[in-house]
């Protein structure tokens, strides 16, 4: 028999201050993070899980000037219970806010244009002509998704986020947008992973406040929350924090661990996965690039090889394979707590049973959180979502490259499932340093071989079925 009462997704967020009143906060600006709610039938829980493994994996297949250095906080949106996270930026002369998809797995900045004409129904468009600062690049520009494209052309602009304003950067301005690849209130996409994968061939927004005197500290941060299976939780909630320049020192306790990046080259947030344990036991994990796992913000769950999913699963008594819609998953009893934990060579983090578990999919049958995912060549094994990074607090350093990690402090964790914080909205606040980006090289081909396809089947509502997630970004 079926559960009478279906569990929602993951959420959106990106807006105003999310700290409590009396919670000390460093100096910067903030926006916060929203989520949005939904109830699927299991039928739609089948198709949900069907295109989040087909969408990531097309998405992995295939020094400058400013004023002064400072922090900024922008809070979070956490959208359709842990499906997608959000934050606002501003664009153009005079500044117009938009809410975008905050994704450390892409390199690209783009918005739906108001010449959308194609999959912008209700959404927040830019109007260039309404922007002093606007400069037509005049070339063209093109990204796929495994849930869907965006196609228009290539500007550059004034950029504003947290405190910080970058001139001259580029982006996409999209005319064309695969139904249901935006879903309102979201605009589009801001990409914080590095240049050497970005389709535009353009320097992002991130990597030339790093790159410069523009932070105090050369480091974006993120906190963010969990309402996966509260079935009250609204559409939108709040969803933590990204902040850049600086870490909270509120938002964890103990130290950070950060662990270098094995890559020459920067692309992906690329980690050795180590050693991974179940139930406390430990499971064999490959080495070199095969061990290799993107963290990536913009993906909800965790994808891995076959042989290492299967042997996760292993652990845990009466768990099964899943067919139809759900080949590549597997299902286990719900009764059972599944606690796994992740080493990129350092500590053993372990992963919130209520993180593991996606959904009851039949009345005392759940389905995983782990999933198997064939990348590309050239894409890291495994992808590590939002499953993971709910259960942390997670630091992207552009030099050294490399990520960190920390536990979540008391009042993060007090965040969780709590429906009655305050959602934030977008919007623009003062600037405290500016940065001018470099020339891009925009010579691009405008295909798809420049970056491996990116998804959006997780962060994104997709189209068939009305589900937003946030794994397949």
């Amino acid at each position: 028999m079926l559960p009478s009462l279906p569990l929602t997704i993951i959420a959106l967020l990106l807006s105003d201050v999310f700290a409590s009143p009396t919670t000390p906060r460093p100096n910067g600006i903030s926006m916060n993070l929203r989520r949005r709610v939904r109830t699927r039938s299991v039928e739609d829980w089948g198709v949900w899980a069907q295109n989040q493994r087909a969408g990531l994996t097309a998405k992995y297949g295939g020094q400058f000037p400013s004023q002064r250095r400072s922090t900024g906080t922008n809070l979070i949106t956490n959208q359709d219970a842990d499906s997608s996270y959000f934050g606002s930026l501003a664009i153009g002369t005079p500044a117009v806010s938009f809410d975008v998809i905050l994704d450390t797995g892409s390199a690209d900045l783009w918005v739906a244009g108001s010449a959308c004409s194609v999959g912008c129904a209700q959404i927040p468009t830019f109007d260039s002509s309404a922007s002093s600062s606007f400069k037509n690049e005049s070339t063209a520009f093109s990204i796929t998704y495994g849930s869907g494209d965006a196609a228009g052309a290539l500007a550059s602009e004034t950029v504003q986020m947290a405190g910080f304003s970058v001139s001259n950067q580029v982006l996409g301005i999209c005319d064309q947008v695969s139904s249901g690849l935006l879903t309102s209130p979201v605009s589009g996409l801001l990409g914080l992973a590095w240049q050497s994968i970005a389709s535009s061939r353009a320097i992002p927004f991130w990597e030339t406040l790093a790159s410069g005197d523009s932070w105090d500290s050369p480091v974006m941060a993120f906190q963010i929350t969990r309402f996966l299976n509260e079935s009250n939780a609204q559409d939108l909630e709040a969803g933590g924090s990204f902040t850049m320049g600086f870490v909270n020192s509120t938002l964890y306790t103990g130290d950070i661990e950060y662990i270098d990046m094995p890559t020459s080259t920067n692309s992906y947030w690329i980690l050795p996965i180590t050693a991974i344990t179940v139930q406390g036991n430990s499971i064999s994990v490959s080495s070199g690039t095969d061990s290799y796992a993107a963290i990536d913000t913009g993906t909800t769950l965790i994808g891995g090889p076959a042989d290492e999913i299967a042997n996760i699963y292993a652990q845990i008594p009466d768990s099964a394979p899943g067919t139809g819609n759900y080949e590549g998953y597997y299902t286990y009893p719900c009764d059972t707590d599944v606690v796994v934990t992740l080493s990129f060579g350092g500590t053993s983090w372990p992963i919130s049973p209520a993180d593991f578990e996606l959904q009851e999919i039949q009345r005392g049958t759940c389905l995983g959180s782990f999933f198997v995912l064939t990348t590309g060549d050239s894409a890291p094994s495994w992808i590590v979502g939002d499953t993971f990074l709910k259960n942390v607090y997670s630091v992207f350093r552009y030099s050294p490259a490399s990520v960190g990690f920390a536990a979540l402090s008391t009042y993060s964790l007090s965040m969780n499932d709590n429906v009655g914080l305050e959602v934030p909205s977008a919007t623009i606040g003062s600037v405290s340093a500016a940065a001018t980006a470099g020339t891009a090289n925009t010579n691009n081909s405008n295909s798809s071989s420049a970056v491996p396809l990116r998804s959006f089947s997780l962060i994104f509502t997709i189209a068939t079925t009305s589900i937003v997630v946030l794994s397949n970004l």
